[in-house]
């Protein structure tokens, strides 16, 4: 949907990036809306090996089209921000579901608050279809968790519709493969002290004949799959700690008769329970331990990375 008729303004140095799988039915009008929001901006679409007419009509519209050869999003995004050299970076994706009129509103946002990503967030107002069965709710808990423990306010960390520094791009590594990657940028940022905002956009359900990639099932492993993330590589201190305190609580439990016999008889007859309390107790201990080196590592790691984007800036 187009906001007017008025002549587009430039933007000079800000690229579109849209990845694409099968989506010959939006394609086109995604790519011919950003061409009438934009001039003097550059529209690239990154096909992940799709069997439809995706490539062409994405071309016929206007667009640069890239071949992605490594299936999934993130290996898309990956190879997007590898490849394309820009100022400014709008990534979308190809199923009409994102108003190609907000993207100023968000770029006014991102220089506004010298933000390094503005995320457009689909919360507040979309249709009763947009979302499939339980991702909304995925969505609000992994964002809860995530808002918890970096201490931020973010309401919407699964969205495709991003305006992303130059910054950001060419100096955060990104390992996801799949739908997840919006969620690993999001976490990357925080970790990385990079400033996100959130904005408010309009967020649409895809037209007939065109459907999602992603089902119930994906969708729920992929919120559990972040959340493990989360905690694991983020915080690996708060989730060795948590491991660890249930270890420790089972080597209390199984610990109990062992130490009471013991104590009663100077002999132990509860043999079996003795090993497990044993093994858990040591697990437990080996478990903290690990948490608080890789707690050092993660400091001493961006410690290095605040100096290499100080030295970029130079």
């Amino acid at each position: 949907m187009l906001k007017d008729k008025q002549p587009p303004p430039i933007y000079d140095g800000v690229a579109v990036l849209i990845p694409c799988y099968n989506e010959e039915r939006t394609i086109g009008k995604v790519v011919t809306e950003f061409k009438h929001v934009f001039s003097g901006s550059k529209i690239f679409v990154f096909d992940n090996n799709s069997t439809d007419k995706t490539a062409i009509i994405a071309q016929e519209s206007g667009a640069t089209v890239i071949h992605a050869p490594h299936q999934g999003k993130g290996n898309v995004v990956k190879q997007m921000f590898a490849e394309i050299e820009a100022d400014i970076y709008i990534m979308v994706d190809g199923d009409d579901t994102y108003p190609a009129f907000s993207a100023p509103d968000l770029i006014a946002e991102f220089n506004k608050g010298r933000a390094d990503m503005v995320v457009g967030v689909r919360t507040s107002s979309f249709d009763e279809h947009s979302f499939r069965r339980f991702h909304h709710l995925g969505n609000r808990l992994v964002a809860s968790l995530i808002s918890s423990l970096f201490s931020v306010k973010l309401t919407d960390v699964m969205s495709g519709y991003r305006v992303i520094s130059k910054a950001f791009v060419k100096s955060v590594p990104l390992v996801s493969k799949g739908f997840e990657i919006e969620i690993e940028m999001t976490l990357q940022a925080l970790a990385k002290h990079f400033v996100i905002k959130e904005m408010a956009i309009p967020y649409g359900k895809r037209p007939d004949g065109s459907y999602s990639k992603l089902n119930t099932y994906s969708d729920g492993f992929l919120v559990l799959k972040s959340i493990f993330m989360i905690f694991k590589d983020y915080k690996p201190l708060v989730f060795f700690s948590l491991l660890s305190a249930v270890l420790f609580l089972i080597t209390i439990t199984a610990g109990i008769l062992p130490v009471l016999d013991y104590i009663k008889t100077r002999f132990v007859s509860h043999i079996p329970l003795a090993i497990l309390a044993t093994g858990t107790g040591i697990l437990s201990v080996l478990s903290l331990s690990i948490g608080l080196i890789l707690d050092t590592i993660s400091k001493y790691h961006n410690e290095n990375f605040e100096l290499l984007r100080r030295l970029l800036k130079k």
